[in-house]
């Protein structure tokens, strides 16, 4: 069987864009999402997420830090995603808990991850928003 269940069709592991702008948060989630299978794509910021967002790099979740360098926060990134790319789930963290109500409009599954969160509970969110889509 492969990742989805399904006997015999070989499936490509889901791929996750984590924008997170701290280096050492990022290439700790990144390294665990990748020990869950999946694959992982990294930006460091609303820029190099909209290039990843742009090329043809398939994403099915982005996992994205409020506060983020570039010409958007993770706030208007995320509603970005929302009109250009609404099949793309998003969860959303922040250190800071700015405005519950705006995170929970723009996320699939819960108002945000606030930091420090834990590995698998991310990854059980992931697992969850994959799973809307395949049901």
């Amino acid at each position: 069987m492969n990742a989805t269940g399904n006997q015999g069709i070989a499936t490509a592991p889901p791929n996750i864009l984590v924008v997170e702008n701290d280096v050492i948060v990022r290439t700790a989630v990144s390294a665990y999402l990748r020990e869950c299978g999946y694959k992982v794509t990294e930006a460091n910021g609303a820029d190099e997420a909209l290039r990843v967002l742009e090329s043809d790099i398939a994403v099915d979740v982005v996992f994205l830090e409020v506060d983020i360098p570039g010409r958007m926060d993770g706030f208007a990134l995320a509603t970005w995603i929302r009109r250009e790319r609404m099949a793309i789930k998003i969860i959303l963290t922040s250190g800071v808990s700015r405005g519950a109500k705006d995170a929970a409009a723009l996320c699939e599954h819960g108002p945000m991850l606030v930091k420090p969160y834990d590995h698998a509970n991310l990854e059980r969110h992931i697992r969850q928003l994959l799973a809307k889509v395949s049901t």
